[in-house]
């Protein structure tokens, strides 16, 4: 495809998308649309399972179905478009569309953060203080756990757009890469980005750093109190409560600390993209799987809800 310079008049971008080459547009297209119905499908029957299972009505799986309706809506921000581009020769996003799409992504993204840490704190209170967990996780705390969650995202990405929406884009408007990130719009400001690289050090740090020392204090005292448990069986039947969690949590804050947690000098074009892949569409598209294969309460369910379906 032929990239052109834009002026500052210019009031649209062009997405580069997972790659340049025509040749693999359609299989691109193909797995990721895939993808992206396994993602709707299963987290979709995620969310039915636990509303139509009164036994799941508890405040973790109150969170994960929350969680795989962040997770349906995040990846929804990008693929759909992703798709379109893929099979478009323009690849076109307008400055407004560019800015809502990264408000959105952004937002949903820490959301999704939050509620790992609110399911960490649950796991934490199951393990080291059972004999008071309904009233520490009472609705009304989970209610409140979950508001506070969507504010502060919110928040934060209201303050992240409100910044970019002040740079200046004065040559090529060709953002490397599938959708509207942060860093490869930074990148190609004529604008002093110093003030959104400051922001993306601190604040963004310590938005997405607070849920992360969350869960790892909760682990460390999980671990602690787990130690302590004379029998093996019962060391085993406490962790294995917590392998799900913790698998998603190091698919999806892996990929994220690479990609956003380096100086914009260390930006690398195809390595961020194959990690935003990771936690943007391969870990939403994965939970499903994660959290149902090895449960017993999940799979009883979706068996419930199949025989629902049926009857």
């Amino acid at each position: 495809m032929e990239i052109k310079n834009y002026s500052s008049s210019t009031a649209d971008f062009i997405l580069l998308g997972i790659s340049s080459n025509p040749q693999m547009q359609k299989h691109l297209f193909a797995v990721f649309l895939v993808m992206y119905l396994i993602t709707l499908v299963g987290n979709g029957l995620i969310i039915l399972a636990i509303h139509s299972d009164s036994r799941l009505h508890t405040p973790m799986y109150f969170f994960l179905s929350n969680l795989s309706f962040m997770d349906i809506c995040f990846t929804t921000v990008i693929v759909p478009n992703m798709l379109v581009n893929l099979l478009s020769e323009t690849k076109f996003i307008s400055y407004v569309g560019c800015l809502v799409q990264m408000y959105f992504f952004m937002a949903l993204g820490n959301t999704d953060s939050y509620l790992l840490a609110s399911m960490a704190i649950d796991r934490l209170v199951a393990i080291c203080n059972p004999f008071h967990y309904d009233v520490v996780m009472s609705p009304r705390r989970c209610l409140l756990l979950l508001l506070g969650s969507c504010t502060i995202s919110h928040l934060h990405s209201v303050l992240r757009v409100l910044l970019m929406s002040r740079l200046s884009f004065c040559a090529s408007h060709v953002i490397k890469h599938f959708f509207c990130d942060t860093q490869p719009v930074l990148k190609l400001s004529c604008s002093d980005t110093t003030t959104n690289q400051i922001v993306v050090m601190t604040e963004t740090l310590a938005v997405i750093a607070t849920p992360f020392l969350c869960i790892l204090f909760s682990y460390l005292r999980i671990i602690i109190t787990v130690l302590k448990i004379p029998s093996a069986a019962g060391k085993w039947k406490a962790f294995s409560t917590c392998g799900s969690h913790l698998t998603v949590v190091v698919f999806f804050y892996g990929s994220v600390i690479y990609v956003y947690f380096r100086p914009l000098s260390m930006y690398s074009v195809v390595k961020d993209r194959v990690a935003t892949v990771m936690y943007t569409i391969v870990t939403p598209m994965l939970n499903p799987f994660i959290y149902s294969l090895r449960n017993k309460d999940m799979k009883r369910g979706l068996r419930k809800l199949k025989d629902q379906v049926y009857s």
